[in-house]
């Protein structure tokens, strides 16, 4: 099945504003459409979990008189959006899934989302997430839990967990997630969507932020969710750009990849390391896809940057921690300090790193920093010589939901044997705690029938040059497939 023969609501977001624009549908029927989609199929995966209906009513039937006037917003004019419960949306439920949060609602709205209303979106309402955003699967006491739509028993990924899921199901045209620890990636991964890490600053998280919260954490980035690479490369130039405190001084450059199919690309590939194992299941879908890359002719090399991954990871985990520390209780770190007392550190080397990166002093952050710094000058050498490195986004497709313990106890299944789900955030930090861009899209369907993605690493502020080999792949080998039964 081709892009073009999907259902109306599995299209593409920049097809969608097409039909719109074309008069082939107005944007209040469309709204229409997906709100009934969203009463037949949303009771089941939970993945919208808040809506204002009427606001976006009233936004549908402008974006049609507007259109009637021969006014064009933008490029996304009309297609209906969902966005992450995380982000501020002026009179909507913003507590990140914490119920001392229920109440909160911000007057203001999320820099991106403004930007992405300018452009002609229509949001009409908010996906879920887990508690702070810090889990791979999206459950939380305010709004409950969220399914994977291709297996209701599996999680869909997180934090952007609802985000995934909805637009897996064809519940909403287009959303915005955010990733400090994949949590754009991972859903997108678990659900067979595509999702952008941009580069680091290149988007304003200013508005997603916990009550009380201006400024923005380390690593952190909010970027765009969506079911195809056009999409990706749409909301990237409409989200993209300075923060209020600097537009005065900077604009954003996003430079084009001048390839336009697979075999202009130099493409790295490094589908596994020491520090997590991948599943056969899933090592053998990013196989194929490799084989397909080299079948359309693309210059394919198995390399990687020059660096220790294991110290790469240690690193990234102890800034990881020292970053979301501004927002974990100090309850929580005695609580986990006291654990890991109890069990001691070569048993729970994540736990360790945990508790050693909320407790560090500025001091001891400074050279953590600048041992990062020169990490990316090997990753910068590194791509000179290549557009994109493939890697795994995670240890495998998605797998049962566990509420159980703490999160550093939980485990998953790989390869037959028990393995942590922190150990998965190898591949979140591998990119991430070096400031780089990544996509993940769809890389093909297990023989379980679970969809598993690719993660395509570029250079510092060459988003456009993983969105093009992600739209490349789309087009030559495959990209978005909706689950059975929606």
């Amino acid at each position: 099945m081709t892009a073009s023969d999907l259902p109306l609501h599995f299209q593409s977001a920049t097809r969608l504003a097409a039909a719109v624009r074309a008069r082939e549908i107005s944007a209040s029927d469309l709204l229409e459409h997906f709100i009934s989609r969203i009463a037949t199929h949303n009771p089941a995966i939970n993945a919208i979990v808040w809506m204002n209906l009427d606001r976006a009513r009233a936004r549908a039937r402008e974006a049609d008189a507007a259109l009637a006037r021969g006014e064009i917003w933008g490029p996304l004019h009309g297609v209906p959006m969902t966005i992450k419960e995380s982000f501020q949306w002026a009179g909507s439920p913003t507590n990140w899934g914490m119920p001392e949060w229920r109440e909160n609602r911000p007057a203001e709205t999320a820099l991106v989302i403004e930007k992405l209303e300018q452009a002609g979106v229509v949001v009409f309402g908010k996906t879920n997430v887990p508690p702070m955003l810090a889990d791979w699967q999206s459950t939380n006491p305010v709004y409950g839990q969220t399914n994977n739509p291709w297996n209701t028993k599996l999680v869909p990924g997180g934090s952007s967990g609802g985000s995934a899921a909805a637009l897996a199901a064809g519940l909403t045209g287009c959303d915005a997630g955010s990733d400090i620890g994949a949590s754009i990636r991972n859903p997108a991964h678990y659900c067979g969507v595509f999702g952008l890490k941009p580069t680091y600053g290149l988007l304003s998280m200013r508005r997603h932020a916990v009550p009380g919260g201006y400024a923005f954490a380390d690593i952190s980035a909010v970027g765009p969710m969506a079911r195809s690479a056009d999409d990706l490369d749409t909301m990237l130039g409409v989200m993209a750009g300075p923060d209020e405190l600097e537009d005065a001084c900077w604009r954003a450059h996003l430079p084009a990849h001048p390839a336009t199919a697979l075999k202009d690309f130099r493409i790295a590939v490094k589908l596994g390391d020491p520090m997590c194992e991948i599943d056969n299941e899933y090592r053998t879908k990013l196989d194929d896809m490799v084989r397909a890359l080299r079948a359309a002719g693309a210059t394919v090399a198995f390399t990687e940057p020059a660096v220790d991954t294991a110290r790469l990871h240690e690193l990234y985990v102890l800034l990881l921690r020292a970053a979301t520390s501004a927002r974990t209780p100090d309850a929580d770190i005695a609580r986990w300090t006291e654990q890991l007392a109890a069990v001691g550190k070569s048993a729970a080397p994540y736990l360790d790193q945990m508790v050693r990166g909320t407790s560090l002093s500025h001091r001891a952050w400074l050279p953590l920093d600048n041992e990062r710094q020169k990490f990316r000058y090997a990753f910068r050498e590194f791509f000179r010589d290549y557009d994109v490195l493939i890697c795994p986004a995670a240890s495998s497709a998605a797998w049962p939901h566990d509420q159980t313990g703490e999160r550093w106890q939980r485990k998953i299944e790989v390869n037959g044997a028990p393995q942590a789900t922190t150990d998965q955030l190898f591949w979140a930090g591998y990119s991430g705690v070096v400031y780089l861009p990544s996509v993940v899209g769809p890389a093909g369907i297990t023989a379980r029938g679970l969809p598993v993605g690719y993660q395509a690493i570029a250079a510092h502020g060459r988003d456009r040059t993983a969105i093009a080999f992600a739209r490349a792949v789309e087009r030559e080998i495959g990209g978005f497939l909706p689950p059975p039964g929606y």
